[in-house]
């Protein structure tokens, strides 16, 4: 099973556009995650229509026409895998304790709203990622995302996606 994660889309705020190579993914999932900060429904649609499957929450700066449609947390049985997904997690430091311990049960943990990049595990085995944005690296190098696969009943593969600058 092939994932595709997102977060921190802010369109049309800090991109016209979601990037091309971002949007060749999404047929090539059976799963699309966008851990929140969409701020327009129109990239929500977008994602509606085009993903086999989404699973998404709602971030801190989506109004209230994206709240009404998505939930602050969002969670899925994929492949003998648990997922949650939540916009904010808090400060890095003592992220994964403070997940572990929020996050009961679950194996895979999706988040955003730092735009920066996170693989980790914590202790008890919770995996948390995560994607950066796809278009707004803020103080990263890179916009970024993630691509995953399931695979036996464990995440495999996963990758993070350096996007190319925006001219």
């Amino acid at each position: 099973m092939r994932l595709l994660l997102m977060s921190d889309t802010h369109l049309p705020r800090r991109a016209r556009a979601l990037p091309a190579p971002l949007l060749d993914e999404i047929p090539r999932a059976d799963v699309v995650f966008h851990a929140g900060d969409w701020v327009d429904t129109a990239t929500l649609d977008l994602l509606e229509s085009r993903s086999r499957r989404l699973v998404a929450v709602y971030g801190n700066n989506d109004g209230p026409e994206l709240r009404s449609r998505l939930p602050e947390v969002a969670h899925a049985d994929l492949g003998g895998l648990r997922f949650a997904v939540v916009h904010e997690t808090g400060p890095a430091r003592g992220r994964e304790a403070r997940c572990a311990a929020d996050f009961p049960g679950t194996d895979v943990l999706v988040f955003g709203h730092s735009h920066i990049p996170w693989d980790t595990m914590a202790p008890g085995g919770l995996r948390l990622l995560n994607p950066g944005s796809p278009t707004d690296r803020r103080r990263q190098p890179h916009c970024t995302y993630l691509t995953a696969t399931i695979a036996d009943g464990h995440l495999t593969d996963v990758t993070l996606h350096r996007l190319p600058r925006r001219g």
